[in-house]
């Protein structure tokens, strides 16, 4: 690690599938995620605590699961079981802000109803309402002045949920053209107000480190995109994932029932081919916004003193399982997410890290970057032992001491109702936990689209006996709330 602490770049995305970026993906242009690749560490099994995102990103600064910090679904929704972070949590952003970082974030933020950026030690630096997704005046503004306004903008090619699909009076934005040009869109303005926080930091020319976050609205749905990013993909060209042919035998009953509840129960693969288009559309601008960030970096001068961390809250289905958006599916296409880390000097460029890690790890990685303690309560481990090049620490990569085999995580329920899901994942094998139905064993060697629910097969009861055993021992060790109940229902 390096004598002093570097400058951090946190670039979130919302919604973004891992395959998306992924060597072995679909064929989505990603360039400058590659170059981070490329130049630093991609890890191969990182994975969100939970597939909702005021919950995963609260869990992302407390360092916690999301039983441990309490923000179990949305907080923006009228079924929110807790608005707020208790504010005597512990957060690495106030704790490297005490230890001498200048905080700054840009962009989506969805962490709390009254709670912003700003009191967990950032400065603001606009991009969104603070809360949820609307949008700023900054960027009504900005509009204006390019004499496109917000509201007055037609989209073209558009998709909803619903029984009209080409209907927007009833159902679900699912994606469409806009006529706007890319110095139009959000992700461009986001850009913009990023690199200006970096020009910012460099004309300070001040001893202290700076950390900063980029908050991307995307490719979360509505996927709405300009040219030429709308018709880079040619739909006739994009195939089925494995998983399209689900057919919900022998797995929990809601999972059939969210395709009625989002409204996408009657839509056919050429429909889904054209919404998955453009959401691969929308991951090839951020892409490009992301190189603009980058660029920026080297011409302040800031690049080589800087760790560049690229990840997402969590995945979207984007017509995988025929389904839409996110919800009480524990499947790798929302929990997968995507992780690279570039720390020049530091990081072996081109290594590729295979052991399992989770979004929230990031909490802990940053404090200790910034060479601070990582408090007692994080249930979070530093990825920085992964990080550090053989040379520097002067043996073999290989796992630390104690680093667990398997990932963990939990889902709560959010519109359609509440309820509570846990998950335990294995290279080879995933246990799910669904309280009131059938839980789901697959093995994901055999079966990656995870397909066939194995719980009942009777060649699988040994494994089904130590996956349930790996779930009670963690949710033991990190005080859940459900620990007194489940081991009942699994014996």
């Amino acid at each position: 690690m390096a004598d002093t602490p570097s400058n951090v770049l946190l670039v979130l995305t919302d919604q973004e599938r891992y395959d998306c970026s992924a060597p072995d993906g679909p064929p989505v242009e990603t360039p400058t995620m590659d170059r981070l690749s490329s130049e630093g560490m991609r890890f191969e099994r990182a994975f969100t605590p939970i597939s909702i995102c005021s919950s995963a990103r609260a869990s992302l600064l407390t360092g916690l699961f999301p039983h441990g910090h309490g923000m179990l679904n949305n907080c923006h929704e009228a079924d929110a079981i807790q608005q707020d972070l208790p504010p005597e949590l512990p957060t690495f952003s106030e704790l490297l802000a005490d230890s001498g970082y200048e905080l700054t974030y840009t962009g989506k933020w969805h962490v709390g109803r009254e709670q912003t950026p700003e009191d967990f030690g950032f400065s603001y630096l606009g991009g969104s309402d603070k809360h949820h997704d609307d949008i700023d005046e900054a960027f009504r503004e900005y509009r204006d002045e390019r004499g496109v306004p917000v509201g007055d903008v037609e989209f073209e090619e558009a998709v909803y949920t619903g029984d009209a699909p080409r209907d927007g009076s009833d159902g679900t934005f699912v994606a469409a053209k806009t006529p706007v040009d890319v110095e139009e869109t959000r992700a461009w303005f986001l850009a913009e107000r990023t690199i200006d926080a970096i020009e910012a930091h460099a004309k300070a020319d001040s001893d202290r480190p700076f950390f900063h976050r980029a908050d991307f609205y995307g490719p979360h749905h509505p996927y709405v995109v300009p040219e030429p990013y709308a018709s880079m993909y040619d739909p006739e060209a994009i195939e089925p994932p494995e998983s399209y042919a689900e057919t919900y035998d022998g797995k929990p009953r809601v999972q059939k029932q969210y395709l009625e509840y989002r409204g996408v129960a009657d839509f056919d693969w050429d429909l889904w081919a054209e919404a998955v288009a453009k959401y691969w559309g929308f991951v090839t601008m951020i892409d490009d916004q992301l190189e603009r960030i980058l660029a920026a970096l080297e011409r302040t001068g800031l690049a080589e003193e800087t760790v560049v961390v690229h990840a997402s809250d969590h995945g979207d289905f984007a017509g995988s399982h025929r389904q839409f958006n996110k919800g009480p599916l524990m499947y790798d296409d929302t929990y997968h997410v995507p992780l690279q880390v570039r720390w020049p000097g530091v990081v072996e460029a081109g290594s590729v890290c295979r052991e399992p890690v989770m979004l929230h790890d990031l909490a802990a990685t940053f404090l200790e970057i910034g060479d601070v303690p990582v408090p007692d309560s994080f249930h979070a481990r530093s990825l920085v032992p992964f990080l550090e090049s053989d040379a520097k620490r002067g043996r073999e990569r290989d796992r630390p001491a104690e680093w667990p085999d398997s990932v963990f995580a939990q889902y709560h329920g959010d519109e359609f109702g509440l309820y509570t899901q846990r998950m335990v994942r294995t290279d080879r094998y995933k246990f799910v936990y669904n309280g009131p139905d059938v839980n789901e064993l697959y093995d994901l060697e055999a079966d990656p689209a995870e397909l066939q629910n194995l719980i009942e097969h009777p060649a699988y009861e040994e494994v089904r006996g130590e996956m349930s055993e790996r779930l009670v021992e963690w949710m033991e060790a990190t005080d859940d709330p459900n620990r007194t109940w489940v081991p009942k229902t699994l014996e």
